[in-house]
C-alpha cells in the first residue's frame, strides 16, 4: 500500500508540474460594449492562444451589443432599436440571436411571475431621462410624475411582443410600446460567448462582463479546483475593488451575477433613486442593497438577479428555492445578509476554497 501511495503522490506531482509548464495566465479587458468593462481571464498554452480567444471574444461581444442596443442603429443591422422603432407598424426581420434572447426572455418573464419584463421600455425609458438630467443638473434633479409613469405602464403588456420564428420577425402590436432588455442581455450574451468558445476549444477561462462573471471550467494552475469570484458590499462600493469585497464565492463552471442600486443612481432631495424598477409601483424597489445569484446560465443569472432583486424576502427566497441549481445571496438594508444553502456552500466565509 505504501507503494501505491508514493506511485500517486508521484502521479499527482508530475500532473502539477506539467499542468503548470503547458498552461499559463493572460487576462485583458475592453469598455465598448454593454456600458461595461469587460474582462477576460483565461490559461492557455501561450499568449498567441489568448490572444487568438480574446479577439474572437472582443468581436462577439461587439456584435451582440449591436444586436441587442436600444438606443442606436447601425448600418445594415435590423436591432433591438428597429422593432422599437416599427412598434405598431409592422413586424422586423431580425438575426437568431434577438429571437433567441426574446424568447428567452419571455419563457423566464412566465416562469418567475412578470417581475423581469423587457417590455417595460416605456417606463424605464422615463426614468432613464429623468435620472440622465439628475446626473446633470443635480440641484434640478426630480421624480418622473406618477400619472405619467401609470401611461407609461399601460403600454408593457408582454402578450404583445409577437415572434414568428418561421419568418424571423418580432412584432409590437402596441405603437407606445418598446423593449428594453438592460436586465437580461448582458448575461445572454455572456453565456452565448462562453458556449462559443468552449466549443472552439477553450477550456479555462473567466468572462467578466461587469457584475456578470461566468466561468468556463477550473484554473488549469496546478491544484486549484475552482476560481475565486469577488462579491462587492454594497456599502463600499466607492472604494477600490480590493478593499470593497463583501465576501467571495468558488466555482468551478456556472455563473455569478449581482444586481443592486449602488451604480446607476441619482438623487433627489437626499433620497438615492437607482435603476431597478419595481413594476407594480413603478418605482424603484427598496427590498434590498443587492441580491447575488449563481446559476449554470449566464443569462438565467441576470435575469434572476433581478426578478429576486424586485421581490420581498419570503417571496424572492421562495422562487428561487423552486428553481434547481439556483442559489442566491441577498444584502437586505440595514447590511444582513441571508443566504440559500447552495450559496453557503461555495462561500469563503463559510470555509471554502480554491483547492477545495
Amino acid at each position: 500500500m505504501a507503494a501505491v501511495a508514493a506511485l500517486i503522490v508521484a502521479a499527482g506531482s508530475l500532473y502539477y508540474f506539467m499542468t503548470r509548464d503547458r498552461y499559463q495566465k493572460y487576462t485583458d479587458s475592453f469598455f465598448d460594449t454593454f456600458d461595461t468593462l469587460v474582462t477576460v481571464v483565461a490559461y492557455t498554452r501561450n499568449e498567441q492562444e489568448f490572444r487568438s480567444y480574446f479577439e474572437k471574444i472582443h468581436a462577439r461581444f461587439q456584435e451582440l451589443h449591436r444586436l441587442y442596443d436600444i438606443y442606436n442603429t447601425y448600418p445594415g443591422i435590423n436591432n433591438i432599436k428597429t422593432i422599437n422603432d416599427n412598434a405598431g407598424v409592422k413586424p422586423v426581420v431580425v438575426p437568431k440571436e434577438i429571437i433567441d434572447l426574446i424568447k428567452f426572455s419571455k419563457d423566464w418573464y412566465n416562469r418567475t411571475g412578470g417581475k423581469t419584463n423587457i417590455a417595460m421600455g416605456s417606463v424605464l425609458r422615463i426614468w432613464h431621462e429623468y435620472r440622465q438630467q439628475g446626473l446633470d443638473d443635480p440641484s434640478n434633479a426630480k421624480i418622473p410624475p406618477m400619472e405619467e409613469l401609470l401611461r407609461a405602464s399601460r403600454h408593457t403588456d408582454m402578450s404583445k411582443v409577437i415572434v414568428d420564428e418561421e419568418k424571423s420577425t418580432v412584432y409590437l402590436a402596441d405603437k407606445e410600446m418598446s423593449l428594453d432588455v438592460g436586465a437580461v442581455a448582458k448575461g445572454f450574451a455572456t453565456e452565448l460567448v462562453a458556449r462559443e468558445m468552449e466549443a472552439a476549444g477553450l477550456k479555462s477561462a473567466l468572462i467578466s462582463a461587469g457584475g456578470n462573471v461566468r466561468a468556463i471550467g477550473k484554473p488549469l494552475a496546478g491544484h486549484r479546483q475552482r476560481w475565486a469570484v469577488g462579491i462587492q458590499d454594497p456599502a463600499k462600493s466607492i472604494l477600490p475593488s480590493e478593499d470593497n469585497l463583501l465576501d467571495i464565492i468558488y466555482i468551478s463552471g456556472g455563473s455569478v451575477a449581482t444586481s443592486g442600486g449602488y451604480q446607476r443612481y441619482y438623487i433627489v432631495d437626499g433620497k438615492i433613486l437607482h435603476h431597478l424598477i419595481d413594476p407594480a409601483t413603478l418605482m424603484p424597489a427598496d427590498f434590498y442593497r443587492a441580491v447575488t445569484i449563481f446559476a449554470d446560465d449566464a443569462g438565467v443569472a441576470d435575469f434572476m438577479s433581478t426578478a429576486a432583486f424586485l421581490l420581498p424576502y419570503e417571496e424572492s427566497r421562495a422562487l428561487v428555492e423552486s428553481l434547481p441549481g439556483v442559489e442566491a445571496l441577498w444584502v437586505m438594508p440595514d447590511g444582513e445578509v441571508r443566504v440559500t444553502p447552495g450559496m453557503r456552500a461555495i462561500m469563503q466565509s463559510h470555509g471554502v476554497s480554491t483547492g477545495s
